[in-house]
């Protein structure tokens, strides 16, 4: 494999392409694409709980989460749970449905940063943070795109985005950034860290999931 051939296979994906494991609807289960659907849950949570023992900046949603953590003495992964099913209660008056992958994506990734955040140590030198930062980001890069190419729902927060979407006629893009800093806003008075990681996170994490998709998808053309 020469440079360029890697170059390409590691080229952005503009959308998201349909895989060999792509569901024809939200409740399409199989072995095959439930096992994939569950890994690439279980890569994100871990990513996330890298993001968290970093501890130079959490992303804006486990920023939130954190707070929730310092207030009442949830723990993180409890903290997030708790939050994907009060914005999965939104979806209702959005007319949104959910699907297998929608309820998969609150239990896996919640308990993954449960148990990320007791394996992984709680860096204390910053450079090793920002090393737990990138390989966080990375693998919830590659934890999204295996889980949305099943084909079997949005999770809580992306349905939610694209409810308000349909519902208002505002830009997908304004909504999600609407949200993202009103729970960072609330999550760092609540006490949640911000720092250079959040906005690594911010910056990188939609190259790392277009990338993702793209290595996904030229991989599984030729199927």
């Amino acid at each position: 494999m020469n440079l360029r051939t890697i170059f390409e296979l590691f080229k952005p994906h503009k959308t998201v392409p349909r895989t060999p494991w792509t569901g024809n609807h939200r409740w399409d289960l199989g072995i095959t694409r439930s096992a994939i659907l569950f890994f690439g849950l279980a890569i994100f949570g871990l990513g996330d709980s890298l993001l968290i023992q970093g501890n130079v900046g959490n992303a804006p949603w486990t920023v939130f989460a954190q707070g929730i953590t310092i207030k009442t003495g949830l723990s993180i992964g409890w903290a997030t749970f708790a939050i994907s099913t009060f914005v999965l209660l939104i979806w209702i008056p959005l007319k949104e449905k959910p699907g297998f992958g929608t309820i998969a994506n609150i239990v896996l990734i919640a308990s993954f940063i449960e148990i990320g955040t007791k394996v992984f140590p709680l860096q204390e030198n910053f450079f090793s943070g920002v090393l737990f930062d990138f390989i966080g980001i990375a693998m919830v890069g590659i934890g999204s795109a295996l889980y949305i190419t099943c084909g079997l729902g949005p999770g809580p927060r992306d349905g939610a985005m694209t409810g308000i979407h349909n519902k208002t006629g505002v830009r997908v893009g304004r909504v999600r950034l609407g949200i993202e800093v009103v729970v960072l806003i609330i999550g760092w008075f609540l006490g949640g860290t911000v720092g250079i990681g959040t906005a690594l996170f911010a910056l990188l994490i939609g190259q790392s999931v277009a990338i993702s998709l793209g290595v996904l998808a030229r991989l599984t053309a030729k199927y």
